[in-house]
């Protein structure tokens, strides 16, 4: 949990002001499986960030991740109702209209986080930019939306509200984490931006300047865990104080824990090139993969992703404040998310346990105009 202020009448210097950290108890996989537990590790979160930020913490953003985060594709469009023929907002928001009312008829149990524009195109000539003012006759648009099952949103919301805190608006993980992680050109030129979980792998991959994708993966740094103790035949807790180094000697012979260790990192990072793959885009994003999460520090993570990928691997910089007592990207999310909620137009907190989420912000989705 992380609580930020805006310094100054301007509004344009933030400032954390406030941490919370505790273990996610009552997940799997992102998802709730016991609300008791999950709502007491909110609870201790809050306690920690409100003793340190000296405010109340009743409002909040609430991240969305877990493996039933999916991303669907739809084109929209719509006939330019102006005279004159120029685009206008209206024109936009009929083509999103047509491409979300398309999708929303296969989602079944699933709801749309957040709509985003990948390209639009006026009179079939691609439009480079945002089309807004340009003149033509029809415009189509090509939208990636992010859906989350409706069955954990509502849960993540009711565990958040147990612990006292309304939700105000909701994120996907990935997207929130790109925020603080990524860079505008690392965006322009294509990257892919890996957070190594303790049960998942999420990615986001950018593209001139666009997420044109958005996957998460039933894989984590638990296994590496699990192998680890199976290999030595040893007890969890062991096993992860072998995995963090902490535990060593003759009876856990290193080479034998780097082979554990890089056998799973490179299934991790497997299923990334396949994706890749299927998007067209495997050897082909020069800013290459950026690493974050709390998998990710392990010391030879980036040279496994570099080979495995044939791409440039990097630790993710986190970009903060210079007095932020915040130094790693595992606080990505979190930071990610309290700024978007500094910077983005949200709807004012409700009482009803599930907000309306078909539509993003108007900020929000105008960032990503291609």
């Amino acid at each position: 949990m992380v609580v930020e202020e805006v310094v100054g009448n301007e509004g344009v210097t933030r400032r954390i002001i406030g941490t919370g950290l505790a273990e996610s108890a009552g997940l799997r996989h992102g998802y709730v499986v016991d609300p008791e537990e999950a709502s007491a590790s909110v609870r201790a979160a809050k306690r920690q960030a409100e003793s340190v930020a000296r405010v109340p913490i009743k409002n909040a953003f609430l991240a969305i991740g877990g493996i039933s985060l999916d991303e669907h594709r739809a084109m929209g469009d719509a006939a330019i109702s102006r005279a004159d023929q120029e685009v206008t907002d209206l024109d936009i928001e009929k083509a999103l209209d047509t491409a979300r009312t398309l999708i929303e008829s296969q989602l079944g149990n699933r709801v749309i986080l957040h709509e985003i524009p990948v390209e639009f195109r006026i009179d079939g000539v691609r439009a480079l930019g945002d089309p807004l003012g340009m003149k033509g006759s029809r415009l189509e648009a090509d939208y990636l939306f992010i859906s989350c099952l409706r069955s954990h949103v509502e849960a993540l919301t009711a565990v958040s509200e147990a612990a006292d805190i309304d939700v105000v608006d909701r994120m996907a993980s990935p997207l929130a984490g790109s925020y603080v992680t990524l860079n505008k050109d690392q965006k322009m030129k294509g990257c892919v931006l890996a957070n190594i979980g303790a049960e998942t792998v999420s990615i986001v991959v950018y593209d001139e300047g666009i997420p044109i994708s958005m996957k998460v993966f039933p894989i984590g740094s638990t296994s590496i865990t699990d192998e680890l103790a199976l290999g030595f035949r040893v007890s969890l807790e062991d096993a992860e104080r072998i995995k963090m180094g902490r535990l060593s000697g003759a009876m856990y012979p290193k080479r034998k824990i780097d082979e554990i260790v890089s056998t799973r990192f490179r299934a991790m990072f497997d299923l990334v090139d396949k994706h890749l793959k299927v998007l067209g885009k495997r050897g082909a994003l020069p800013a290459g993969i950026i690493l974050s999460g709390g998998g990710s520090g392990h010391g030879s993570v980036s040279d496994i992703a570099r080979a495995t990928l044939s791409l440039p691997a990097r630790p993710a910089d986190l970009r903060v404040p210079p007095d932020s007592k915040i130094r790693d990207a595992t606080w990505a999310v979190a930071y990610g998310l309290a700024l978007w909620g500094l910077t983005g137009s949200t709807e004012a907190p409700r009482t009803r346990p599930l907000l309306k989420l078909g539509r993003s912000t108007a900020k929000f989705l105008r960032q990503f105009l291609p």
